[in-house]
C-alpha cells in the first residue's frame, strides 16, 4: 500500500494529535483538555469524525465510489475500463460531444467505471445514487447484476429509472449505424 493513501480510524487520529488537531471551543487552553474524560473525548471525536468521513460509511456514496462529473440532473452513465481512473480521453472527448447534443454537460452526470467496483453493483448503486436516468455503455443488464436483462437500445423503465444498454464507446464512435441507433434512443429519454 503506498504511503499517500494509508487512512486512519477517527479514534486513531485524536489519540494521535489530542492535543492538536482542534480546539473543541469548551476549554480555553489545550492542557486542560482532558481525553480521559468520557464527555471531552466525546466531543472531540465527533469533530474528528465531522472532519474525516469515513469512505465506507452507508451515507457517503461520493466517497466510496469516485465518479467524474457534478451529477446535478441525476444521470448516471456507466462504463468499464480497467487501464483508466474513469475512461481514456478520447471516448470522454466523444461522450461529451454526445452530451453537447443533448443538452446536457459534465456538470449534469456522473461518469462511473465499473472496473473500479466489485461485481454485482446494480442495487447498491441504485439506492445510493437513486438516479432517474442510467446508461450503461458496454455493460450488459447481467454484468450489471440487474433483475431484468433486455436487448442494446431498449429503453427500459425499472424502479423509477430509465435504463439504456449500449456496446462500448470505441464501437459508438466508428459505427454510423449504432451511432444513430444511440442518437434516437437519447432523444427518447432526453426529449431533444
Amino acid at each position: 500500500m503506498p504511503l499517500n493513501n494509508i487512512q486512519l480510524h477517527p479514534f486513531l487520529l485524536a489519540d494521535l494529535y489530542r492535543n492538536s488537531l482542534i480546539e473543541t471551543g469548551e476549554v480555553s487552553n489545550a492542557q486542560e483538555t482532558d481525553l480521559n474524560d468520557p464527555v471531552q473525548e466525546k466531543t472531540v471525536v465527533k469533530k474528528i469524525d465531522s472532519l474525516i468521513r469515513d469512505p465506507m460509511a452507508p451515507d457517503s456514496y461520493e466517497n466510496r465510489w469516485k465518479y467524474l462529473g457534478d451529477y446535478k440532473k441525476n444521470i448516471l452513465f456507466i462504463v468499464r475500463y480497467t487501464n483508466a481512473t474513469y475512461l481514456p480521453d478520447e471516448q470522454l472527448n466523444f461522450l461529451t460531444s454526445i452530451l453537447g447534443a443533448c443538452k446536457l454537460s459534465l456538470g449534469d452526470i456522473a461518469i462511473l467505471n465499473l472496473a473500479t467496483l466489485p461485481a454485482g453493483v446494480y442495487k447498491t448503486i441504485s439506492e445510493q445514487f437513486k438516479s432517474r436516468v442510467t446508461v450503461l455503455f458496454g455493460i450488459t443488464p447481467t454484468d450489471f447484476a440487474m433483475p431484468v436483462n433486455f436487448p442494446e437500445f431498449q429503453v427500459q423503465a425499472l424502479n423509477n429509472c430509465t435504463f439504456l444498454h449500449t456496446p462500448v464507446l470505441e464501437q459508438l464512435e466508428t459505427d454510423k449505424v449504432l451511432k444513430s441507433k444511440l442518437w434516437v434512443c437519447l432523444r427518447r429519454i432526453f426529449g431533444v
